[in-house]
């Protein structure tokens, strides 16, 4: 069984290689290949405003020092990186109560009454594991006066328009970072229709842009966006279903990019897993609980982390295989 990390399509790779030796020495805003990114971007997240800076987190600091007083994320399923920015930029966090890190609706609304926050941080899925419910979640922000900011490093090419679309989500920010959806090996960007967000956070992001060679390779990447995505929801789709006959998994009826199997050992499963899922160039095991993931002890199979290129039928059957073994 032979399975890849994720990396850069070929084409990606080349285009950034030729940048790469081609380096004009203009002044950063008017290099081609960052306006040529800004605007591949906009075609999928269909804001107004695209900035590209140099990583994922530099994108969620920026938004972050935007607020003056306090911010609202998941209980669990999120990204530590908003707790880490949140902390630093000297805001109060307010944890919001989710079911395994989806959210509820109904909760939301209370702990917005509750706590009156500035803006809500999320994920496009609910620690990669069921896709959040974007359009419910920000007609509650919308009406409730609440920033919704959508880390969108897994949703972005989503063809059903849920996920990574400017339409639900008042800031969408994201990491092209391995092994991300949109995937050049780092980078990052902020997509938004609100000016005065990207106004008050100018001075850090003057000096978080990102190189000429890291946006062609996002402007190139971003193409295969949609196939990517679309191809490990359905692979997680199929081993939630096979799965699920012979052990418990988490989010089973969500769509997600990764499999979450409950465990009472999950150290001793996941260092089997890794045993016989070798991947080459990386790893694809998570051990819980991970605020990241989920507060429970069990083990993430991370499908959204493999090249799309190694999902084969032969593959699947494997990792299946592995999962039924009595460790």
């Amino acid at each position: 069984m032979d399975l890849f990390y994720r990396r850069p399509s070929i084409e990606t790779r080349e285009v950034m290689s030729k940048i790469s030796l081609n380096l004009r020495h203009v002044p950063r805003s008017k290099f081609e290949e960052m306006i040529n990114a800004e605007e591949s971007i906009k075609k999928f997240t269909r804001h107004e405003h695209v900035k590209i800076v140099n990583s994922g987190s530099s994108a969620i600091l920026s938004v972050m020092s935007t607020f003056k007083d306090s911010v609202m994320i998941p209980d669990q399923g999120g990204w530590a990186g908003f707790r880490k920015m949140a902390d630093f930029c000297g805001l109060n966090i307010n944890y919001l109560p989710t079911e395994l890190g989806l959210i509820q609706i109904d909760i939301l609304e209370e702990f917005i009454e509750k706590f009156n926050p500035e803006a809500i941080f999320i994920t496009s899925f609910a620690g990669y594991m069921a896709e959040q419910p974007l359009k419910d979640i920000y007609k509650v922000c919308e009406d409730m006066g609440v920033i919704l900011v959508e880390d969108a490093s897994g949703g972005i090419g989503d063809i059903t328009g849920s996920l990574g679309n400017g339409e639900h989500a008042h800031v969408i920010v994201a990491s092209t970072g391995s092994p991300k959806t949109v995937n050049v090996g780092n980078g990052g960007f902020i997509s938004t229709n609100n000016t005065n967000i990207l106004e008050s956070a100018k001075n850090i992001l003057n000096g978080l842009k990102a190189d000429p060679i890291t946006c062609a390779g996002i402007a190139t990447e971003i193409e295969n966006a949609p196939d990517i995505l679309s191809k490990t929801i359905e692979t997680c789709r199929f081993l939630k279903t096979q799965i699920s006959e012979f052990r418990e998994v988490l989010h089973e009826k969500k769509q997600g990019l990764n499999i979450g199997v409950l465990d009472e050992s999950p150290k001793k499963l996941g260092y089997r897993l890794r045993e016989g899922l070798t991947v080459h160039g990386g790893s694809i095991i998570t051990v819980c609980p991970n605020y990241n993931r989920v507060k429970l002890n069990s083990v993430c199979i991370e499908i959204k982390n493999l090249d799309i290129k190694c999902i084969t039928p032969e593959n699947l059957q494997g990792i299946i295989q592995i999962l039924k073994m009595d460790f």
